[in-house]
């Protein structure tokens, strides 16, 4: 045979082996060292867009049958393995598909009804976060001056005239050194602004210019400055929400336990940084790995070195400062705590004994979500799970609400 007629064959056993990597990934992330951000990523590819790829597969795997693929043994093998990993992928898709079971049982066991707005199908097809021409989006906002640097928040709002809007702060991750707060947090945060909410999204000092706690101090003013300032976007910061996904949901944990804690308030020390309902997003809840379920350069690479900036060995106390799950105390706000099974980069073994700690201890409401399948990053797009999440936090915020507070405008 020559090359160019087993050309299709060659070319469907390149789509089989791609595909079959990338639905062990999906179905079983990879854990090596040099995987870890690469696996993360194409699991939310993989997962994100899930019915959309597999689609993809079997038009491409039909016009190269149709160009005589399958005439060659290889073609064949290429086929048997392709079915395989579709089967893996519809394992996959069945699995996303519990994210609504999962949020139901969370909200009945808070006894929290569901009454959040749906995220509309029509965007969990498109995925990607379109903002809609409901919402206004204003943009670079200053709003501290700091160690020769200006940190700007971006403002999130319908464009209905309000005075009234409750306020949500959203917090971007990036393990404290990278990230931006122009691209994470965007499904949920254009949710909750088109259902009547101000939402706010912050930026922060990173590492290794910044050392452990300024990231807090930081967000500390930014929660001050919303309080000052909301009212002249049409909110109501009497309930303020802080929230955040990965690097950013551990400041949100720290956020909403530590409040007014002058320590963390350097300059500001009576303001009010209380949140009303704290909701971290798969963070990070232990920055010592006392469960040895990190990666092994975690502590090494990243947190002693660019983050806490000391040794944990020489200075645990710095550790456990800037650990939530050894600032748990009993007058701590309610809690929202989604998180998923398969996450590579914050491991699910710590958010269950963040929640499990934090349950005993505190005089408030817990509601934890525990997505199946989901992996880091799964909000980063729309999605059947990311959707899921959206209505199932904005539940548990509507019901802390004082009810003539709740917003009425409600779009999908």
């Amino acid at each position: 045979m020559s090359a160019v007629e087993a050309a299709p064959a060659v070319l469907l056993l390149i789509l089989a082996l791609f595909s079959a990597t990338a639905t062990v990934n999906a179905v079983r992330p990879f854990r090596n060292v040099v995987l870890l951000l690469p696996s993360m990523l194409w699991s939310w590819f993989v997962l994100g867009l899930l019915g959309r790829f597999l689609l993809a597969q079997v038009f491409l795997a039909g016009l190269l049958i149709a160009a005589g693929a399958l005439k060659y043994g290889i073609g064949v093998v290429a086929f048997a393995i392709l079915g395989v990993s579709w089967a893996g992928m519809l394992f996959a898709i069945h699995r996303t598909r519990g994210a609504k079971q999962v949020v139901d049982e969370a909200l009945t066991e808070a006894g929290v009804p569901r009454t959040a707005a749906k995220v509309s199908k029509w965007r969990i097809l498109v995925a990607f976060p379109f903002r809609g021409r409901s919402v206004v989006r204003i943009k670079d906002v200053p709003f501290r001056r700091v160690a020769g640097r200006t940190l700007k928040l971006d403002v999130f709002h319908d464009r209905a005239t309000a005075t009234d809007r409750p306020v949500f702060v959203y917090i971007h991750g990036g393990a404290w050194v990278m990230g931006s707060r122009k691209e994470q947090g965007l499904p949920i945060v254009h949710h909750l602004a088109r259902n009547g909410w101000l939402c706010f999204s912050l930026s922060y000092r990173l590492s290794p210019g910044a050392g452990w706690p300024d990231q807090l101090v930081d967000i500390k003013a930014g929660l001050s400055w919303v309080r000052d300032k909301a009212g002249e976007y049409g909110g109501d910061a009497s309930f303020l929400v802080v929230s955040g996904g990965s690097a950013g949901g551990h400041l949100a944990a720290m956020a909403g336990l530590t409040a007014n804690q002058p320590k963390y308030q350097p300059g500001f020390e009576d303001a009010d940084t209380s949140v009303q309902v704290a909701a971290p997003i798969y963070g990070i809840y232990d920055l010592t790995n006392r469960l040895g379920k990190q990666s092994k350069q975690f502590l090494p690479h990243l947190v002693e070195p660019l983050v806490v900036k000391a040794y944990l060995d020489d200075e645990p106390e710095k550790f456990y400062d800037a650990s939530p799950i050894d600032r748990i105390h009993e007058d701590v706000p309610p809690f929202v705590i989604p998180h998923g099974d398969l996450d590579t980069l914050s491991p699910v073994a710590e958010a269950r004994a963040f929640v499990e700690k934090l349950e005993a201890a505190s005089k408030h409401r817990v509601v934890y979500m525990e997505f199946p399948g989901a992996q880091h990053i799964f909000d980063l797009s729309y999605s059947h799970q990311s959707a899921q999440m959206i209505e199932g936090i904005l539940s548990v915020l509507e019901y802390e609400l004082a009810p003539s507070a709740q917003p009425d405008v409600r779009r999908g």
